[in-house]
């Protein structure tokens, strides 16, 4: 007995179809949109400064000078110190949550704890790491000085706002991020795999660390790689919590700047060449942003080949 689909079913499957390779489609195209108004608006300070604007540490509306050194230096200082600190807790919390470590009715509050984090409003952390934040990591960094000075990223003495408070604040931020998507990548490793490593004696953390983590590694590249994006655009929290200062300095322990701390400061009241800088700075955070999200494609397409 053959089964024949219906015309009606036929008409909604390529329906469907086309209208979501619109929507790609249509993605695509704000992407382009994006990217033209805001590269079109970058011109003049493209023309005036081309490719010095990258290594200018200078910010200076009075003399019409503009740079962004400091600016792309702070944005990935902290970003890789937000990795650095959410990368082992959010893949440790995801295998905490996807193996049978806990009973599944304390599982899934825990699961819905960490993923709220991912609800809270920037500024509610930038308020957070004002009163909170700052006041912990103060006496942390002043005994870091203390015992580690000889190491430049802890050769000042913090006094409030610093680099370290912002990646610290930025970690939190892109923790549910990573444990979110690891933990997923987790879950949908073949039942399969676990029991024949289980069948050849291996314990639950041989089989975890040589098989599931393994099998996983794709899905979980692309969530680190997802929230490295993220942490890099975010912009009201670590305005309130680095400090704001235009220099490059060695040590996470003093204030700088970051492109979105630049643009949320100072486009309300730039004027001439400096929205034109401030638009070119932005340029090159979008730029970053899709390298990012391309590269994330690319190893997560390798390990899937490799696999």
């Amino acid at each position: 007995m053959s089964w024949h689909r219906s015309a009606l079913s036929r008409v909604l499957d390529v329906g469907f179809i086309r209208l979501t390779g619109l929507f790609a489609i249509g993605v695509a195209v704000i992407l382009a949109a994006i990217a033209l108004q805001v590269g079109h608006d970058a011109l003049p300070s493209i023309q005036q400064f081309g490719s010095r604007f990258i290594l200018i540490s200078q910010w200076d509306p009075v003399a019409n000078v503009y740079g962004a050194w400091p600016q792309i230096y702070g944005t990935l200082v902290t970003s890789l110190i937000a990795l650095v600190i959410a990368v082992p807790i959010g893949v440790g919390v995801a295998l905490f949550l996807s193996e049978d470590f806990l009973p599944v009715g304390v599982q899934r509050p825990i699961v819905f704890l960490v993923e709220l984090l991912a609800a809270i409003p920037s500024v509610v952390y930038g308020l957070w790491g004002i009163f909170v934040l700052i006041p912990i990591l103060n006496p942390v960094g002043s005994f870091l000085n203390a015992t580690l000075g000889f190491i430049p990223i802890f050769s000042t003495v913090p006094s409030g706002p610093s680099i370290l408070a912002a990646g610290v604040i930025l970690a939190i931020m892109i923790l549910p991020i990573i444990a979110a998507i690891s933990r997923d990548a987790l879950i949908s490793v073949p039942l399969e795999l676990r029991q024949a490593a289980y069948g050849l004696g291996a314990t639950r953390w041989e089989t975890i660390f040589q098989v599931i983590l393994p099998a996983a590694v794709s899905g979980i590249i692309g969530g680190i790689m997802l929230a490295l994006g993220r942490a890099m655009g975010e912009t009201m929290a670590v305005t309130m919590v680095i400090g704001n200062s235009n220099r490059v300095t060695g040590s996470i322990l003093d204030s700088g700047s970051t492109v979105s701390s630049l643009l949320a400061n100072q486009f309300a009241e730039a004027s001439g060449l400096q929205i034109s800088s401030l638009m070119y700075a932005a340029l090159l955070l979008f730029g970053l942003t899709l390298l990012v999200n391309v590269l994330a494609e690319v190893i997560v397409r390798r390990f899937r080949l490799n696999l």
